[in-house]
C-alpha cells in the first residue's frame, strides 16, 4: 500500500493503489502512520516527502465503499481516528513533511496534502472537497486547513459548491507553495526538501513546532514561540551557528 525508499536523507512515501486512484482506506492509513513513525526514529532521515503512485492521483480520496454502511457512531470514530493517525500526526510531527502532488487531490487526499507542512504540485494537479455530493462534510481537517491556508471565503466556495480548482489556482490561493511540470515534480520536491533539511535539526523542529501550534485547540502560539526561542539558547548548534557567524565560516551543526 505505500512503498518507500530514502534518498539523499529524505524518506519518499507513496501511495500505492494505482488502480483506485491511491484512495484512502484503513489499511492505506494505518500504513502511512506506520512508515511515519518509522521515519521519525530514524536518525538518518531528516525530512519526509509524501506523494501518489502513477501520473493520475495523488490521492483521489477516500475508499467510499469502506464507511458506505456506517452510522454516525462508527463515522465520528472514522473521522477521530483518521486525525490521530495520520492527518493532526502529521501537521504535529517534528520532522518535516512536503505533499508533491502530482495529480487528483480530493476529499481525504485534499486534506491529506493540506495537513502536510508544505506542499508542491505538478500542473496536472487538481484539487476539491467534493463532499458535499456525498451529502457528507470533510471530516478529515479540511474545513479548518483549508481556511487557514486560502481563507474563510474561498474555503467556503470550495466546500460549498464541491467544485475542483488547479494548480495555478492553488498556487495563487495560497494552498501550494509552487507548481511544476510534471516530470519536474519530484526533482523540486527533493531540491525544496534537502534546502529545508540543510538547517540544524534542533531549531528546524522547534519553528515547525511554533507555527503548527497556533492552530491548535488549548495551544498559545506565541508561548510556545517563547519556550522554543529560549531553550534553543541551550544547544550545541545555536553556539557553532553563532560562533561561525561571528568567525565567517560555515557552521558545523551537531544536533545536539
Amino acid at each position: 500500500m505505500v512503498l518507500h525508499e530514502i534518498r539523499e536523507e529524505i524518506a519518499i512515501l507513496t501511495i500505492n493503489r494505482p488502480e483506485k486512484l491511491n484512495a484512502l482506506n484503513a489499511e492505506t492509513i494505518s500504513g502511512i502512520h506506520q512508515e511515519l513513525v518509522a521515519a521519525g526514529r530514524n536518525k538518518q532521515i531528516k525530512g519526509i516527502i509524501l506523494t501518489g503512485a502513477g501520473n493520475k492521483a495523488f490521492v483521489a480520496g477516500a475508499d467510499i465503499a469502506e464507511f458506505s454502511a456506517y452510522t454516525p457512531e462508527q463515522g465520528s470514530k472514522l473521522s477521530r481516528d483518521g486525525h490521530e493517525l495520520l492527518f493532526t500526526f502529521i501537521e504535529t510531527f517534528h520532522k518535516p513533511v512536503l505533499a508533491a502532488v502530482n495529480g487528483f487531490a480530493l476529499g481525504g487526499g485534499f486534506e491529506l496534502a493540506m495537513a502536510c507542512h508544505l506542499r508542491v504540485a505538478s500542473e496536472q494537479a487538481r484539487f476539491g472537497l467534493p463532499e458535499l455530493t456525498l451529502g457528507l462534510i470533510p471530516g478529515y481537517g479540511g474545513t479548518q486547513r483549508l481556511a487557514q491556508l486560502a481563507g474563510k471565503g474561498r474555503a467556503l466556495e470550495m466546500i460549498l459548491t464541491a467544485d475542483m480548482i488547479d494548480a495555478q489556482k492553488a498556487y495563487q490561493w495560497g494552498i501550494v507553495n509552487n507548481v511544476f511540470a510534471a516530470d519536474q515534480l519530484m526533482e523540486n520536491a527533493i531540491a525544496l526538501m534537502k534546502k529545508i533539511t540543510a538547517k540544524p535539526g534542533l531549531a528546524l523542529h522547534a519553528a515547525l513546532k511554533s507555527v503548527v501550534s497556533q492552530y491548535l485547540p488549548d495551544h498559545n502560539g506565541f508561548e510556545t514561540e517563547i519556550h522554543e526561542f529560549g531553550k534553543l539558547f541551550g544547544t550545541n548548534d545555536f553556539k557553532e551557528g553563532v560562533s561561525a557567524f561571528l568567525e565567517k565560516r560555515k557552521p558545523a551543526f551537531s544536533g545536539s
